[in-house]
């Protein structure tokens, strides 16, 4: 399996949050892990961030935030030029779409629990 860094974007420290739950299956299944959320907390050795940090070599993000929410991260998650953007259930957002396919970044609607553990991710 290839290691595929991997921004969770709206994570949060709540074990029933998805968004921890994505925090713990990634690791577990060796992929590297940032996060930001709304608070500077860890999630099992992954520390959350506050800001828009410019990490490096993301392969892809999931989101976890709403698409009101997600405006303020547009221009950021361009930045990073992940391979892909997962945008979870709950999470689906045209405009985002439309954004990343004119900046070649693939678009997936799923959900990040399924595909690692339907051997997808």
């Amino acid at each position: 399996m290839k290691n595929k860094k991997t921004l969770v974007l709206g994570a949060s420290s709540n074990p029933a949050r998805y968004s921890y739950m994505a925090i713990r299956n990634l690791t577990e299944k060796g992929h590297s892990v940032v996060a930001i959320g709304l608070k500077e907390e860890e999630v099992l050795g992954v520390k959350i961030q506050t800001k828009q940090i410019p990490f490096t070599n993301v392969n892809t993000v999931t989101l976890y935030l709403n698409p009101q929410r997600q405006k303020d991260y547009y221009n950021y998650v361009v930045s990073l030029s992940p391979k892909r953007v997962i945008f979870n259930p709950g999470t689906e957002n045209p405009e985002f779409y439309q954004l990343l396919k004119l900046n070649n970044i693939k678009v997936e609607v799923a959900c990040t629990l399924v595909l690692l553990s339907t051997n997808q991710f």
